[in-house]
């Protein structure tokens, strides 16, 4: 007996649009021996399917998705960690200006600075110190014959890697910083003479102080520079209360007596690092600007003549290596200390003499 011929049977092709998406076509039912297959679960629009995961939405603006990519690049871009520039300078040679910059990964970076005219908003100095060590304290080296007028200044840092990766600025790494430059003091024609006055009462002579064996404080070639490095000299607002000994930076600084530290600290805007020694003979004796890192000594420590207590350095104020020496008879700042001309003492000591 031969069976009934079956029909194929197609759903006809539906699209129904919804807003601006459309629906696939249905699928074909298909016609078995047992029946019609059923269909699977109508899904709701939007859901997932299972069995699946969802593909990665739109990747965000810059490419990366979910900014793993971005905070890698920015982790791996030039960072100052250091921009050492002193508030205020005069007017002349641009002051000490040092810098350090890092970068995790990298040995060497390409550093340009530039000082800035703060009135024109102009370049007045440009210095391409090329590729220098992260990590590393170094000194700009100014172009010779550079000079700054009295005005406001900011000195900037721009830099980059091998990569092109370029200086990361942030509200305490910007590298920027203020230098307001005053115009010089005027030059005495002439230096002051040593104090010709008798020594007070009870105070040693410069001869009795050499006789007693007392050490010339700064053990290498020195000078005393000109009328502003004298006692006495103007200052803005004051007189230098000391004797400038210019010498080498690093050059060691001995304590010329006897006696015990009173204090050895740091002061930013004046004396930078420095030593207060109190002696027998009744002089304290001030050592300022020494080296960073130098002090080698503590308040309340004794010391023996000719012992080192620092090194020769330019911190605080200082504009070039040197000592600033002051002598005080009475106490070092006290009501009843004053300070006294430290240069016929340093004379009396100079065996070698001064080099310049």
């Amino acid at each position: 007996m031969r069976r009934p011929r079956r029909a194929a049977f197609t759903a006809p092709m539906t699209i129904i649009a919804l807003g601006s998406v459309a629906l696939a076509p249905a699928p074909a039912v298909a016609h078995t021996a047992g029946g019609t297959a059923p269909k699977p679960p109508a899904r709701p629009l939007g859901e997932r399917p299972p069995g699946g995961a969802q593909a990665p939405s739109a990747p965000r603006a810059g490419g990366a998705e979910y900014g793993v990519l971005e905070l890698a690049a920015a982790s791996r871009r030039p960072m100052v960690r250091e921009l050492n520039v002193p508030r205020a300078a005069p007017a002349g040679r641009p002051p000490r200006v040092t810098l350090k910059i890092d970068e995790p990964g990298v040995g060497t970076v390409s550093v340009r600075v530039a000082v800035v005219d703060l009135s024109t908003r102009r370049p007045v100095l440009v210095v391409m110190m090329g590729w220098i060590h992260t990590g590393r304290r170094v000194p700009v080296s100014w172009p010779r014959g550079a000079r700054l007028s009295p005005g406001s200044y900011h000195v900037s840092l721009t830099a980059h890697d091998h990569h092109s990766g370029t200086l990361l600025r942030r509200a305490h790494s910007s590298g920027v910083a203020t230098l307001t430059v005053t115009a010089a003091a005027k030059r005495q024609p002439h230096a002051p003479p040593p104090s010709a006055s008798p020594p007070e009462a009870g105070v040693p002579t410069p001869a009795q102080l050499a006789a007693d064996g007392a050490v010339f404080p700064v053990a290498g070639p020195h000078s005393y520079g000109g009328p502003e490095n004298r006692f006495g000299a103007p200052r803005a607002g004051y007189t230098h209360q000391g004797q400038d000994v210019l010498t080498a930076e690093g050059t060691p600084v001995l304590a010329p007596l006897a006696g015990e530290i009173v204090t050895a600290s740091y002061q930013a805007g004046g004396a930078g690092y420095y030593a207060v020694l109190h002696t027998r003979t009744g002089f304290d004796f001030m050592f300022a600007h020494c080296q960073a890192g130098s002090l080698a000594v503590s308040a309340g420590v004794a010391v023996a003549a000719g012992q080192q207590l620092c090194r020769a350095g330019q911190t605080g104020d200082a504009t070039t290596p040197h000592v600033h020496l002051e002598m005080w008879v009475g106490g070092w700042r006290t009501a009843t200390g004053h300070p006294i001309d430290p240069l016929p003492y340093l004379q009396a000591l100079d065996r070698s003499g001064p080099t310049g």
